[in-house]
């Protein structure tokens, strides 16, 4: 098992995201000594959607407004279509994405989750993965 003691992970995340895409990886973490906080423009809680219906309620530790990004080790984005969707449209979540790709520190990005990373101009020539439907979103913003 890795261990992430004293490491510090941010969930950037919006309303919409999927709840196994955060769930999941957040226990993850946490379970290897991560300290993880939610990060997102929403001030107190996020809802997630599962499969076809809205789910679970989480409460929000950081707003974006007050995040700052050199607090963090790394970045985690969870998929779903909504959540993406709304965070490429906000220019903090926008950059504080950015500051993770420019300082080289790790980004997990889930599913759908890439779309947010599309927006930061950053993808030229970096290696990714993502749901099938976002690959040529992706190829058409460098990344391979």
């Amino acid at each position: 098992m890795v261990n992430l003691n004293g490491k510090k992970v941010a969930i950037l995340t919006e309303s919409g995201f999927d709840e196994e895409e955060l769930t999941s990886p957040k226990k993850a973490l946490e379970d290897a000594g991560a300290e993880v906080d939610i990060v997102s423009p929403q001030k107190e809680k996020v809802k997630a959607w599962a499969h076809d219906h809205w789910s679970i309620e989480l409460p929000v530790d950081v707003n974006i407004e007050d995040a700052d990004p050199n607090d963090y080790d790394a970045l985690m984005i969870p998929g779903g279509v909504l959540n993406p969707e709304k965070m490429r449209l906000n220019d903090k979540c926008v950059e504080f994405a950015q500051h993770f790709l420019q300082e080289g520190k790790p980004v997990a990005a889930i599913c759908h989750g890439p779309q947010l990373l599309i927006e930061t101009g950053m993808l030229e020539g970096r290696n990714m993965t993502s749901y099938h439907s976002i690959k040529t979103d992706l190829i058409n913003a460098g990344a391979e």
